[in-house]
């Protein structure tokens, strides 16, 4: 387990991260947004699932693989609600029932959401710590949230693996919507990670 230096650390990438993505979802969508952080964790990778809520629900996942001085995979988590309001907001339309009515579109919407969101946290990481940390191009899944986190689509090897897990609230027209970033560094990355921080 990580002391609450390393947390406090990280906390203020995910802090500075939440302001980054507020600004550029506004510009997106035209409309104020506001993204608040009131929990940062690390956890094994096999006990961050009690962060998603019920494991059989289905929510949107955006996946990405981070590139760069440090290496791992990213997972930004949209509850049902979450995703159909902010598809909704940024394609300007009612909001889609959610996962019936994610067809292309509605998909395409919450990859750019979720890019936006993940390159905010990384840049933020990126600034602090001074390393180069480059992300892919996105994926996109709906499934059950503890089916996002299955080596099918993480590709991990070690269950103890840690992961740096944020959760966000995105304040939008009077609603607080509830979204997980998840960074899963490789062992060596995390090391490199905490050494830059001056926290290792």
């Amino acid at each position: 387990m990580l002391g609450d230096v390393q947390v406090d650390a990280l906390r203020e990438a995910a802090n500075i991260g939440a302001g980054h993505a507020a600004t550029a979802l506004a510009e997106l969508t035209n409309r104020r947004i506001m993204v608040a952080v009131p929990e940062v964790r690390i956890e094994s990778l096999e006990s961050v699932g009690t962060m998603l809520g019920d494991p059989g629900a289905p929510v949107c996942a955006v996946l990405m693989n981070v590139h760069g001085d440090a290496t791992g995979r990213t997972v930004q988590v949209f509850p049902a609600t979450t995703a159909a309001r902010l598809t909704a907001s940024l394609l300007r339309t009612r909001e889609p029932l959610f996962p019936d009515e994610f067809g292309p579109l509605e998909r395409s919407s919450l990859k750019e959401i979720g890019n936006i969101l993940v390159a905010a946290y990384l840049n933020a990481l990126s600034a602090l710590t001074g390393l180069t940390l480059s992300m892919s191009t996105p994926s996109f899944a709906i499934d059950m949230a503890a089916a996002v986190l299955t080596t099918s689509y993480l590709n991990f090897e070690d269950v103890d693996d840690h992961v740096f897990a944020v959760t966000a609230l995105l304040s939008l027209d009077g609603s607080d919507l509830p979204a997980h970033f998840l960074l899963i560094p490789d062992e060596p990355s995390l090391r490199g990670l905490l050494q830059a921080l001056r926290v290792g």
